[in-house]
């Protein structure tokens, strides 16, 4: 096998730009999730509030993913982006709106709190459209023998922006408050708007145009649950996240456990992209693709005990390296899982997978910000959060010891396949 050149999808210019607009998207979207959770726990100082704001995201993500991926597949993938980005910028400005000085004087707490839940709410429906798209326009930026390269530096700009995002967060909502952290994140989501149009219109590879939309889902959930590489990448990776989703009560730990306000709020929300971004980095050196199942089924092993130790934590440092070192493990578990739904799917047949995705990974972020905040609620902060931790591990072992066939799990062969295909 040829060696590896660590930089071959950066050689495309399209693919370049694909990466400042996701830069610009994801830097604002991260941003705009933490400033919400500052300013929604502040207004009710309870965890089930930040519960409920992923519950909001999660329910019209999921209703809407398997719809959305029968659209991109029969759509144009620049301007699908484009039009994504607009309405984001809607949610964006209305964010805006409502933490003005004349909104927060005249209208109760209570009335602006669900008004951000009908924002966020929106969002989830945006969201469904939002990463099928991106799974797609991908796919036609750069040449498959590379997918792997491009899925390790897309996801490490994912990163890099989670990373940047929540820390920048923390200083802006200390620096100029919460009102004019969400006008800048306005402005950024315009940003990645006028950029998005230097990508040329693609060519929509789907020979099934106008095909029923009912016949088209149950084509998408066929193959995924087909090809099993993929199933059991996203069943234990939805697992984990959902029971891993400490995160969502970062805010309880900042304010009123660890007791490091909104900058040491936005050390640890960027914590665990730290570490992720780092790993991806290596990955673009050192392939990950030889025993695949073993590494993922690993590192989503290592994720679960680093969150029973940020759990049990009291020490700021302590949680901040388990939280950096969780990134470290869910790094390694994301471009894997990126690179066997690149090899592992056919093009007309990308934004139905990429939804199945969203509905078992993506949205289960939002699913386990739930899941984080009922067990909070029930049992507190600090155990739920060792539950969740548990609940991960035990996943693990159990796919482990049922899935002979997913630990033997091996990708060389794919990507000598694509290799040879587009010599």
């Amino acid at each position: 096998m040829p060696k590896q050149d660590p930089y071959a999808a950066l050689r495309f210019r399209e693919f370049n730009i694909f990466l400042l607009v996701r830069f610009f998207l994801v830097f604002a979207w991260s941003m705009q999730f933490i400033v919400i959770e500052w300013e929604v726990y502040s207004i009710t100082k309870d965890p089930w509030s930040l519960g409920l704001i992923g519950l909001m995201e999660v329910i019209p993500a999921v209703s809407m993913a398997l719809f959305a991926g029968h659209v991109v597949d029969q759509r144009e993938k620049r301007n699908l982006l484009a039009i994504c980005i607009a309405f984001f910028s809607l949610i964006s400005f209305g964010l805006f709106f409502l933490t003005s000085p004349q909104i927060t004087a005249n209208w109760s707490q209570q009335s602006i709190l669900y008004s951000i839940y009908g924002l966020v709410f929106f969002g989830g429906f945006l969201r469904s459209f939002f990463g099928p798209t991106i799974f797609s326009l991908i796919a036609l930026i750069v040449p498959k023998k590379i997918y792997p390269n491009a899925a390790t530096w897309s996801s490490s700009t994912w990163q890099t922006a989670t990373i940047l995002g929540p820390a920048f967060a923390g200083f802006t909502i200390n620096w100029i408050g919460v009102h004019w952290s969400l006008c800048i994140i306005f402005g950024l989501v315009l940003l990645s708007f006028i950029i998005v149009f230097f990508i040329e219109k693609k060519p929509i590879l789907n020979p099934k145009i106008g095909e029923n939309v009912w016949k088209s889902l149950g084509e998408g959930l066929l193959f995924v649950y087909n090809e099993k590489a993929v199933l059991g990448a996203l069943t234990l990776d939805m697992i984990a996240v959902l029971f891993g989703g400490a995160v969502a009560l970062l805010p309880v730990f900042a304010q009123d456990i660890l007791e490091v306000g909104s900058q040491g709020f936005g050390m640890l929300r960027a914590a665990p992209a730290v570490g992720a971004v780092l790993t991806m980095l290596i990955t673009a050196y050192i392939p990950i693709s030889k025993n695949a199942g073993l590494k993922l089924l690993g590192a989503i092993f290592g994720f679960g005990v680093c969150i029973i130790i940020f759990g049990l934590s009291t020490m700021f440092w302590i949680s901040l390296i388990a939280l950096f070192f969780s990134g470290v493990f869910d790094g390694v578990s994301m471009v894997i899982r990126q690179t066997i739904l690149q090899l592992k799917t056919p093009d007309e047949m990308r934004g139905r997978v990429a939804s199945v995705n969203s509905m078992f990974v993506g949205s289960s972020n939002e699913l386990g910000a739930f899941e984080s905040g009922l067990t909070a609620k029930l049992m507190g902060t600090v155990n739920a959060v060792v539950f969740g931790g548990t609940m991960t591990l035990i996943t693990v072992i159990t796919t482990g010891l049922a899935s002979p066939t997913f630990r033997k799990l091996d990708l060389t062969e794919d990507m000598k396949a694509h290799s040879e295909q587009e010599s």
